[in-house]
């Protein structure tokens, strides 16, 4: 199959498929003259929620505590450590997969401003509700300009992104999860319907519905194969980088040849909870995997102890990798406003 297509459909440097204009009047008259009470009531209400969320996630870390600390005693503390450094950068590869969708949509924000976006608006998935993450990712984007349904478009795709690429690692792993874990099958037969909906054409048409129910011009052109492709690049570099974290956390006595086994336990962890969506990012559902898979090449008790306290890092890390960013955005605040102004998608913007 052609990376093209048959009429160039990958190709976006042509023409007739030029960058779309800038949209000079939004759709709606609210949004094309707000009045400042009303800016100021969203201004005030998106704070506001993203002060809730982050008292959620805040008071979810709290009730582990408990228990992950005497699990944490037990590990060696360089180990640990040198697992939350991988964690974090594994992290900063996901934000990297998730601005790519967004460049690739049409939409080009500094690395800054897109890291604010996506990790304050994730912790919305601590919320019972994981859609509370869309909601307040949509609401930070239209603060900066960018339009809710470009947002909601790039955290669905990088989703399905995620879920294609824990299929692709899990392929590796597919003999001992036939084996130990049956149960677990089902899930690889998303594989072919999302490597289907990577197509440049089946996303450009998916994305453009989207626009269209929220009543946003088209894409003037369609996502480039090299936008999904960096984007799965990025979300595979990134699994694989929580192999490490895991691997790290057993202090070096699991062989390395398991690592891929690893990166493969966690991941298809993450795209089972994606089902589990009224729990707190998938509580309960992604550590049954880990611990079933992890059981595999180690004792089951130590795969608990493990699943709990990367529970935990990944909870301290983003709520650190969030205010990281929120922080970035407010020291790079002037400079970040004028981009925002240049490449805004409504008559208004905010500059705080």
């Amino acid at each position: 199959m052609s990376a093209n297509g048959p009429e160039g459909a990958g190709d976006i440097g042509s023409e007739e498929l030029a960058s779309p204009p800038r949209e000079a009047e939004p759709s709606s008259p609210q949004e094309a003259k707000p009045s400042s009470r009303f800016a100021r009531t969203m201004h005030v209400v998106r704070y506001l929620l993203i002060l809730a969320v982050v008292g959620f996630t805040i008071w979810y870390f709290s009730t582990m505590w408990d228990s992950v600390l005497p699990a944490l005693e037990r590990m060696n503390p360089w180990w640990v450590a040198a697992s939350a450094l991988v964690l974090l950068i594994g992290m900063a590869m996901n934000v990297l997969a998730w601005t790519t969708l967004l460049h690739g949509l049409g939409h080009e924000v500094p690395f800054v401003r897109s890291a604010q976006i996506m990790l304050v608006g994730q912790l919305g998935k601590y919320v019972p509700g994981s859609a509370w993450a869309y909601l307040l990712q949509m609401e930070i984007g239209r603060q900066y300009g960018v339009a809710r349904a470009r947002v909601l478009v790039t955290s669905l795709y990088a989703a399905g992104i995620g879920v294609v690429a824990s299929l692709i690692l899990g392929t590796i792993a597919l003999p001992q999860i036939a084996q130990g874990h049956p149960e677990l099958l089902w899930l690889f037969l998303l594989l072919p319907v999302g490597l289907a909906c990577l197509h440049p054409w089946v996303m450009t048409a998916l994305a453009n519905l989207m626009l269209k129910i929220f009543r946003r011009p088209p894409l003037g052109h369609r996502v480039r194969l090299r936008t999904t492709l960096g984007a799965l690049a990025w979300s595979l570099g990134s699994y694989l980088t929580y192999g490490v974290h895991l691997w790290l956390l057993t202090d070096g006595t699991v062989p390395l040849a398991d690592l891929l086994l690893m990166a493969a336990a966690l991941s298809l962890g993450f795209t089972a909870g994606l089902f589990a969506f009224l729990l707190p990012s998938g509580v309960g559902v992604r550590e049954a995997v880990l611990i079933g898979l992890l059981g595999l090449v180690m004792a089951v008790g130590e795969a608990s102890a493990i699943s709990l306290v990367s529970r935990a890092m990944f909870t301290a890390g983003d709520l650190l990798t969030a205010g990281l960013a929120a922080g970035a955005a407010y020291a790079l605040r002037r400079r970040l406003h004028k981009v925002d102004a240049a490449t805004t998608e409504y008559a208004d913007v905010s500059d705080a």
